[in-house]
């Protein structure tokens, strides 16, 4: 199996349930998260725009494979920003951003007929890219990775530089603004309910059903959350069910020997692999009364199959 395959298996075995809620509160095309995602933009940079439609929204999804995404991109004010949301560290969000960054640009390039090869200087917005961590190993508040870092031979000549700025929001850090932003700080509050819950010693399925309840009782993104409830814990279940299942095949891996290098038989054992596991997965949040339409969009496969199980 090539090592690009394996990415694209592997990959959507990540976490990415903080991702795909911080993208469906800031990165979504509706009224509500235009206004959370303006509310955001003003938080950060100072400023005080009062129109949510002045934001482009323009984010990349499955750039390179599935690990490979930005969470909301937007262009304003001659910038262009880059939110991306991460549960774990990563060193190399600077030659991501650049890779995000170049397909941005050559997006706006094409919606405004610009031609690098006009002699005179084509200009482009400011870029901007913004890491929001909330995950563990604990991490400053704020700090920035450079892609200097990841040249092979040292260069202090700063004449190739992209930085990603980092903003740790885990409980505790970033207070001032993470509570400056009231989505972002439901955001934060309902994560990290679910943590403190299964850090008490809750079983999974407890300690997200009870986080969400309190952030429905609490009213959280106006309403948001009540609305959503089924597809949020569905995914979180998703994403531990498959979580476990490839530690699962990670340890019979290593006791087998297999660590380095995957035989070729491997690719069609994780792919059915994966189907039971999706059809385990399916089989708990059917048990725990999700609608079968999400579950069906949450594990991958069809209402059909859902309906049989």
């Amino acid at each position: 199996m090539s090592e690009t395959q394996t990415n694209s298996i592997v990959g959507r075995t990540q976490p990415q349930f903080r991702d795909r809620l911080f993208t469906a509160i800031f990165g979504k095309d509706t009224e509500r998260s235009k206004r959370w995602r303006l509310d955001l933009y003003n938080v950060l940079n100072g400023t005080n725009y009062t129109d949510p439609n002045a934001l482009e929204l323009n984010t990349i999804e499955n750039v390179i494979y599935i690990k490979m995404y930005n969470d909301v991109s937007f262009l304003v004010d001659s910038q262009m920003t880059l939110y991306e949301q991460q549960s774990r560290p990563n060193a190399n969000m600077p030659l991501r951003g650049l890779l995000y960054f170049a397909e941005l640009y050559q997006k706006h390039l094409a919606q405004r007929d610009l031609d690098l090869h006009w002699s005179s200087l084509v200009k482009i917005p400011n870029p901007r890219f913004v890491v929001f961590y909330n995950g563990e190993p604990s991490r400053p508040e704020r700090y920035k990775l450079r892609l200097s870092e990841a040249f092979e031979i040292e260069d202090k000549s700063g004449d190739f530089e992209w930085t990603a700025e980092v903003i740790n929001i885990n409980p505790g850090m970033n207070e001032s603004l993470v509570k400056s932003c009231k989505p972002m700080y439901d955001y934060v509050r309902l994560v990290g309910k679910i943590s403190a819950n299964k850090k008490a010693g809750m079983q999974i399925d407890k300690a997200v059903n009870e986080a969400v309840d309190w952030a429905i009782e609490e009213n959280f993104l106006e309403g948001f959350v009540r609305e959503q409830k089924e597809e949020i814990i569905g995914m979180y279940l998703t994403e531990f069910n498959e979580e476990r299942a490839i530690r699962g095949w990670k340890k019979e891996a290593r006791e087998e020997g297999l660590a380095e290098g995957l035989a070729e038989g491997l690719e069609e054992g994780l792919a059915e692999g994966a189907r039971q596991n999706a059809i385990e997965n399916a089989r708990n949040l059917k048990a725990a009364g999700v609608d079968i339409n999400i579950i069906a969009k949450c594990v991958g496969l069809s209402v059909e199959e859902v309906e049989k199980l």
